[in-house]
């Protein structure tokens, strides 16, 4: 009786910890900071916890798609060509995963979070200096954007940030269009690999649901919060968290 009610309890949690996190991805990005850590706090492998929470962190973005609506009607055919691009990069970051086998990804995780933690630095700083710009190629972007696939669906922290980035050097420069495009961009990634991660049979799904169920309302409310919430503090926050759970898993190799 006792472990059931500790079980339940669990969870609640990861239920909760599942609603921040959608929040948290709606409005700045950085879900993986909290639900990956979680994850494997309740003793799933890296591989497991990376395809659990895929799956427990996809409905985020797409749950806040309906708060956006008046500017993803503005957008209108301009939203295919970057989905079609970062459906393909993600499902080859996935094939990589497991084509490179748990050991790798193991090894991989102190700098992957070092890494995400670097994109939310630089993304404000990659913004300003994009707005304005005027490109005689859209190559270059179309490039980022895809290989940010890849890395989206190989691992994906801090994806939101600079896929924000890439946007608005694409010509997305109205900050609500461009956030509006980065939540379907990112929903993008993550469904295919999410359908690479099923294949794989390394999905724990009752973590999964319960993290599934939490991201969905936390992505539904954090489309209506972005307007109001500071960001920069959000930021600044997920910044800090990020930092310490790079330093964690460097001490923890």
């Amino acid at each position: 009786m006792f472990g059931l009610t500790l079980e339940i309890l669990f969870l609640i949690s990861l239920f909760i910890i599942g609603f921040f996190a959608g929040i948290l991805n709606a409005v700045a990005g950085g879900a993986t900071f909290l639900t990956f850590p979680a994850l494997m706090l309740a003793g799933l492998s890296p591989v497991s916890a990376n395809a659990t929470n895929f799956i427990a962190t996809a409905p985020g973005n797409i749950a806040a798609l309906p708060a956006f609506k008046n500017e993803l009607r503005t957008i209108g055919k301009s939203i295919y060509g970057p989905i079609l691009i970062c459906s393909f990069g993600s499902i080859l970051g996935a094939v990589i995963l497991f084509s490179l086998g748990a050991d790798i990804f193991k090894s991989l995780i102190p700098y992957l979070m070092g890494f995400a933690t670097f994109l939310f630095i630089i993304a404000p700083k990659l913004r300003k200096k994009f707005v304005g710009l005027s490109l005689s190629s859209q190559k270059l972007p179309i490039i980022l954007l895809f290989a940010f696939s890849i890395y989206g669906g190989y691992f994906g922290a801090g994806l939101g940030q600079i896929a924000l980035a890439v946007l608005i050097l694409i010509g997305f420069e109205d900050l609500r269009t461009a956030n509006a495009m980065k939540n379907a961009v990112i929903a993008s990634i993550s469904l295919p690999a999410s359908i690479i991660y099923i294949m794989s049979g390394e999905v724990f799904w009752p973590y999964a649901i319960v993290m599934f169920l939490g991201s969905a309302g936390g992505g539904y409310a954090g489309g209506r919060l972005a307007i109001s919430l500071p960001q920069d503090c959000i930021r600044k926050i997920v910044i800090i968290f990020g930092a310490l759970l790079t330093l964690y898993y460097f001490f923890m190799k």
